[in-house]
Formats: structure tokens, C-alpha cells, sequence
């Protein structure tokens, strides 16, 4: 039996979602376990390689991990693995029982996170989060199976088909707004660039994300001031949000979860990054060359996990126009990784 301890976010869940296949693929008869919390869980509850989830509740404080080791009382895993860092990841880890808890090398792990593991992956060079959650795997001896599957239920597709009936023209899914303020773009580009899509290039817009306060507040600033008519589709409903994307033929985004989500179901993504570094939290498997990068710095190529300020506001919308012309108009040009 197998315990994979990865409690959120969205990004992250979906960069599990290759590893659970790929133990299940080496080990048929191993049961998996995955720790996770509420919202995330949303999302790959269905997921065909996953046994059991055992939901975290952390918003429920002290009271959340009492649950938790009632939970898992008497039960003992034959390998733990600890795909975060947190302290909070490490605190799970160490109430389940079992002789073998794998978890990232020291140089990595933070809030003193490898001292609830028994054994630590090798030290590694910076790279892409979904490469360091592949090293667990290497370092098990199981080969990464490059498989994200979302299993949409009948009824998600028979939604998704009446959806997309709707719509007379290919779809554009746009995210206009995170909780992380240095993240965003500017809601007065967003609507240029939606006009435009729509207007010249025969594309569908549709705002996507959450009714988090700040996304519905970016999305009614650019209905406001937008020429173009993009449908509004903020729901705190994952699995929708999925099957949305699954049916666009692109999404423009900044660094967040439903990016990596668009990414894993092979919709090109248009990707905006001042804040974050591209090279370690861009899409895993999209084409490079739709990526706009205003946060590497000349001569960088290793990538990081420094955050930076004011960059975002350097993306111009003329150059978010032309990423879109570039995959919807002559999308075998893209340069794939």
C-alpha cells in the first residue's frame, strides 16, 4: 500500500495526477492512497489509478489533524511518499505509519520537513515541479507515465457537448485574475485583446476561473470596458472548469492552477509570466514559443523560485495578439517541448 501525501494547490494536484498513474502502472495490485485537501480533491476525485483520497480538512485547525489521525489509526502504508515541503505536509507524514517515508532531499525541504522522512530523494538541480515530482518516481525505479486523466463522468461530456453547442465559433478561455496581486495582468489589456480575438480573428472569449472577490471584480472591470461580448463562466466548480477547457481551442492565462489544468488536457496555452519563472511553473508540455516571458533575465537559464514585482505590466497586448495568431492560425509552427 502506497500513501501519497499532496494536500494542494490546483498546479500541483494536476502535476500528481502522472504520478499516481505511473506507480499504479508499475505496481497494479499496490493500493494508493492520496492525502489532499478539499478543494483540490474537487478536482481529481475521479481519478481512475487512485484507491481511496483521504481529505485534510487544514481549515478546521487542530481539529483537522485529530481527524486525520483517527483516519488513518491502525493502519499502516508500506511506502509514504511527501511530494511538498510544508510543514503541514510533514506533520501528515509523520502520523502515518510505515517503515518507509520518501520525501525531497534537505537543500529543498522547508519547515524542517525531512525530519519527518526516513529517506530523501537525491539533490537535484533546479527544474520544472512537474520533473521534481517525476524524480520520486526514478528514484523508485518507475518510469513516468506522461498521463494526466481527468475521467470526465457522461453526464461532464453530455454538459461540455450542450456548452460548446452554444458557441458558433472556436473558443478562447481566458483567466483575468489570481489571488497573488503580482500575478495579474491589466484588465483595460485584457479587454483590447478580447476585442481584437473576437472582432478580427473569429475566436469566442470566456472568462474562467473562480468567484473569488478579485476575479469577478477583474472580469466585470473588462466587460465594462470591452467592445467584445466574452461569456462569464466563474464558478467555484472545478470539474466544469475543466471540461471548459478541454473544449477551447486556446486559453490565455496567467501563472495559475487552471493554466496547468489546460495544459494537461493539451489545450494550447498562451502563458503570461512577470511574477514567476516559466522555466520552473510554465506549462510542462505546451509549446515554448507561446509563452510570454518577462521574467527571465538575460543570461538565466536555471530555473528559480524567486518571485518579482512590476514585471507583468511589461507584457504589451500587441504581443499577446500575436501569440494568439500564432496558435490559432498556424498552430503546427509552435515549437513543442
Amino acid at each position: 500500500s502506497i500513501a501519497v501525501v499532496l494536500l494542494s494547490a490546483i498546479g500541483d494536484a494536476v502535476h500528481g495526477m502522472p504520478v499516481v498513474t505511473s506507480l499504479k502502472r508499475a505496481w497494479p495490485d499496490a493500493r494508493i492512497t492520496w492525502v489532499i485537501q478539499p478543494v483540490a480533491h474537487a478536482l481529481v476525485e475521479p481519478h481512475p489509478d487512485v484507491d481511496e483520497f483521504i481529505v485534510f480538512d487544514r481549515a478546521a485547525g487542530l481539529a483537522g489533524f485529530r481527524e486525520f489521525r483517527s483516519t488513518v489509526a491502525g493502519r499502516r502504508f508500506d511506502l509514504v511518499i511527501t511530494l511538498q515541503v510544508y510543514l503541514k505536509a510533514g506533520l501528515l507524514t509523520a502520523i502515518l505509519d510505515s517503515p518507509r517515508k520518501l520525501g525531497f532531499d534537505r537543500h529543498r525541504a522547508r519547515d524542517f520537513n525531512w525530519v519527518f522522512t526516513t529517506e530523501r530523494i537525491p539533490r537535484h538541480e533546479p527544474q520544472h515541479v512537474q520533473d521534481q515530482y517525476f524524480e520520486f518516481l526514478r528514484h523508485l525505479d518507475v518510469e513516468p507515465v506522461h498521463e494526466w486523466r481527468f475521467a470526465f463522468s457522461r453526464a461532464e461530456a453530455e454538459a461540455r457537448r450542450a456548452f460548446f453547442a452554444e458557441i458558433d465559433r472556436p473558443a478562447l478561455a481566458v483567466v483575468v485574475g489570481t489571488t497573488r496581486p503580482g500575478k495579474n495582468w491589466l484588465p483595460e489589456r485584457y479587454a483590447r485583446v478580447l476585442e481584437v480575438a473576437e472582432t478580427d480573428m473569429g475566436l469566442k472569449p470566456i472568462i474562467v476561473g473562480s468567484e473569488h472577490p478579485a476575479e469577478v471584480a477583474a472580469a466585470r472591470r473588462i466587460v465594462e470596458s470591452t467592445r467584445a461580448r466574452p461569456i462569464v463562466a466563474l464558478k467555484n466548480d472545478l470539474r466544469s472548469l475543466a471540461w471548459i477547457l478541454d473544449g477551447s481551442a486556446l486559453m490565455l492565462s496567467p501563472d495559475t492552477g487552471p493554466l496547468h489544468m489546460a495544459t494537461a488536457l493539451g489545450t494550447p496555452v498562451i502563458g503570461l509570466y512577470g511574477y514567476t519563472d516559466p522555466k520552473r511553473v510554465g506549462p510542462y508540455r505546451g509549446p515554448r514559443d507561446l509563452i510570454i516571458d518577462r521574467y527571465s533575465r538575460p543570461g538565466e537559464t536555471v530555473p528559480s523560485a524567486e518571485t518579482r514585482s512590476g514585471n507583468m505590466q511589461k507584457i504589451e497586448v500587441d504581443e499577446v495578439l500575436q501569440k494568439i495568431e500564432l496558435a490559432s492560425g498556424n498552430p503546427a509552427s509552435a515549437d513543442p517541448t
